[in-house]
């Protein structure tokens, strides 16, 4: 195993330009990491590379870039394997059509479930070798030397015995003429960029304020627009009251009832956001699925929810053995109640939309977006044209985290078409913080019953956990991704399917839906689930009068993986502390630990914490991460320190609670998120095991609540068991 510790890296880049293209195509063969099938559209993919006559190189990526990197990885990949300098590529987000869609056979495109680099690496390889093969044809041919006697060196073909070399640039156009290779292979190693930290293409860019953003889009004549959305999701606007008044503020164009919502059209957006604050509607309340209740609360649903933590569920997957039969017969039980609350996405970027109908009856639609094709369709249907003739337009996104999908028709790029139909105008709408807040899809608030049984030794023989709720692959994809018996796999992730040795364990889903709409936050159900199960589990091994570290290690001792993974978290952390200490500084600290397995990787995190004036203070946070195998480690880094950031920042702090049907949180004020003073300091050490390659975006989050949890227990001897932490004061024991 390759063991890395790494810090994040500072990274420069410029735009380059496009060029002729090199049309390429893929042979189906298997690339590194034991990726999924090559795509079946693999020859029509002739758009992804353009090598301009001075060598510089645009690539299409099917990738949404958000911060995560995904650009600079996929283009990594191409420039190992077609032997091109990194800094000499750009890269695009593709527009929708089939032969972007990369996953799953080629059978779909979406950024999200951290599958970007896993799900394409082995196409992206064979792009690569596949382009080279046709340079190297074209150079040979054009030299009239054999094919054998032509290499590569970084941006051009080499013909060793003659001494002679040409420049991609000028071979690109010869390339593209020739018929495409089926015989190109993959470099069998060693690797000049894969695994290796390299530089962020789009650092320069985004420091220097020239990358652009959909927020940022401007359009020749077009309005602007604010919205103000019903006050309680579902109801409908009936009369504007001060209509009239509202037309003759400056700048403003005109007032529009969509569904859900008013919009104010201005010349600009302060002005338009100036009049939608002022309107005066009448909202009228409806029934039916969609609308929440006034008497919704958080509070109200969580009690739904333990009413049902005893109730008969459907059980998942890595179902073993007969656990309710064991627990009754184990020598000690331990059982408790956990629960976390709904999670708004807050990205830093605001959603926006900006549409525009065009003279031969086609549309563009510039949206922050995961999954281009799905908008597409949507915007087809909502413009009442054929997806051929709606152009999507990707630009970068200001934050990921599960928001940039379509949880329902209340979003900016449906009424930016609605109403740039109306008025015959390009037109951009911008939510404020409000709206979106009012307007977002939360992560679930869930609950779990979890209950264990050890023997007369302190193992466990027996674990049980119930799962009342809803999570967003039953709410948006319906029951034929259920299976039969019906199965939530993002409302038990985190719960089913952990490494623990147990001889019988059971997780039961009992469906009860959410009265509020409800998605996918980053790392879905791992991001609660993992805090349930790794608290918990902390719990029985105090019943067993066990330390928590030789606990686990006594359950996964069938599991090297594992265990390299704990050494290597331990090893990090400087050593493993079992009970509370005091620092030089006279800091009463404890540590906490956790592990986690999303998305295909392995994690285990120790958290370093202290209890000041009844607050927990978290100052160090370790992660070992086994992603089986890596592209890029700088990266891989930068993504664990910010899924660090937003773990502790979801579990100490953030929380939408609702009352009366609407959120009581609309805005940072009533939102609370980590601040800079407040995030620790962060070490990471990266372990290659060579497993198949896992996701990275995700797999960091889920281990630093509990290991922050199981931390505070040592410290006040109380189990925090219900999220987020700032709700209780801590007192140390």
């Amino acid at each position: 195993m390759r063991a890395r510790n790494l810090s994040r890296r500072a990274a420069l880049a410029g735009a380059l330009g496009g060029g002729l293209v090199l049309a390429i195509g893929l042979p189906r063969r298997e690339g590194r990491a034991k990726p999924a099938p090559a795509t079946p559209h693999a020859r029509k993919v002739a758009a992804y590379l353009a090598i301009a006559p001075d060598g510089r190189i645009t690539l299409q990526s099917p990738f949404a870039e958000g911060g995560q990197g995904i650009h600079t990885a996929v283009a990594q990949i191409v420039a190992e394997e077609l032997d091109a300098d990194l800094d000499a590529f750009a890269v695009e987000t593709a527009p929708a059509g089939a032969d972007y869609q990369v996953l799953a056979g080629g059978t779909r495109r979406v950024t999200g479930g951290s599958f970007s680099v896993r799900g394409s690496y082995a196409h992206f390889r064979l792009l690569g070798a596949t382009a080279r093969a046709m340079l190297v044809q074209a150079a040979a041919e054009r030299l009239a030397v054999p094919l054998t006697e032509c290499s590569t060196e970084p941006g051009f073909v080499v013909h060793a015995p003659s001494g002679r070399r040409i420049a991609y640039g000028a071979l690109a156009q010869d390339a593209a003429a020739l018929p495409v290779p089926a015989d190109a292979r993959p470099k069998a190693g060693p690797f000049r960029l894969i695994g290796h930290p390299a530089p962020r293409l789009d650092s320069r860019a985004k420091a220097t304020g020239q990358a652009r953003y959909a927020i940022d889009m401007a359009v020749e004549g077009m309005l602007q627009a604010a919205v103000r959305h019903a006050p309680r999701a579902g109801a409908e606007p009936g009369e504007v009251l001060n209509e009239a008044a509202l037309r003759a503020m400056p700048g403003v164009h005109s007032v529009h009832r969509l569904p859900g919502a008013v919009a104010v059209l201005a010349d600009s957006f302060w002005r338009a956001r100036q009049a939608a604050a002022k309107l005066e509607v009448v909202w009228t309340a409806l029934s039916g699925q969609a609308v929440v209740p006034e008497d919704f609360s958080s509070a109200g649903h969580l009690g739904l929810l333990r009413a049902q933590a005893d109730a008969g569920g459907n059980p998942a997957g890595d179902l073993r053995g007969d656990a309710p039969a064991a627990l009754a017969a184990a020598a000690q039980r331990v059982e408790a109640d956990y629960d976390a609350p709904y999670l708004a996405h807050a990205q830093l970027e605001p959603p926006s939309a900006t549409v525009g109908f065009n003279a031969d009856g086609t549309l563009d639609a510039w949206v922050p977006n995961q999954a281009p094709e799905l908008f597409q369709g949507i915007a087809a249907r909502e413009a009442g044209i054929e997806a051929a003739k709606v152009r999507i337009h990707s630009p970068l996104l200001g934050g990921f985290f599960g928001r940039h999908f379509a949880y329902g028709p209340q979003h900016p790029m449906n009424q930016a078409i609605r109403l740039a139909r109306a008025v015959e105008k390009p037109v951009k709408v911008i939510w404020t913080r409000e709206e979106e807040f009012s307007r977002d899809a939360y992560r679930p608030l869930s609950f779990a019953r979890l209950r264990a049984g050890l023997d007369g030794q302190g193992r466990i023989v027996a674990l049980h956990a119930t799962v009342p709720g809803e999570g967003p692959v039953a709410r948006h994809f319906g029951p034929e991704r259920l299976g039969n018996p019906p199965m939530d796999s993002s409302a038990v992730e985190g719960l089913a399917g952990k490494p623990y040795d147990i001889p019988n364990r059971r997780v039961d889903w009992v469906h009860v839906p959410h009265a509020v709409n409800i998605g996918f936050w980053r790392s879905v159900g791992h991001s609660m689930n993992d805090f349930f199960y790794e608290a918990f589990l902390d719990e029985v091994a105090e019943a067993a009068g066990q330390d928590p570290l030789a606990f686990r290690r006594a359950h996964l001792a069938h599991s090297a993986r594992h265990l390299a993974l704990l050494d290597a978290v331990v090893e990090l952390s400087g050593g493993w502390r079992r009970g509370p200490y005091d620092t030089p500084d006279g800091t009463r600290r404890a540590r906490g630990l956790a592990m986690a397995s999303p998305f295909g990787s392995e994690v285990a995190t120790i958290a370093e914490v202290s209890v000041r004036d009844g607050a927990a203070v978290v100052h160090e946070v370790f992660v070992a991460i086994d992603p089986g195998s890596v592209v890029n480690p700088a990266i891989v880094a930068a993504q664990v320190e910010s899924a660090v950031c937003i773990g502790l920042s979801s579990a100490a702090f953030e929380a939408v609670v609702f009352e009366d049907g609407r959120p009581r949180q609309r805005n940072f004020d009533t939102y609370r998120i980590l601040s800079r003073a407040e995030m620790p300091r962060v070490q990471v050490r990266i372990v290659e095991s060579g497993a198949p390659m896992g996701g990275v975006g995700e797999p960091g989050v889920p281990g630093v609540p509990p290991a922050v949890a199981n931390a505070l227990a040592v410290l006040t001897g109380r189990r925090i068991r219900s999220l987020p932490f700032s709700q209780e004061r801590l007192g140390q024991a």
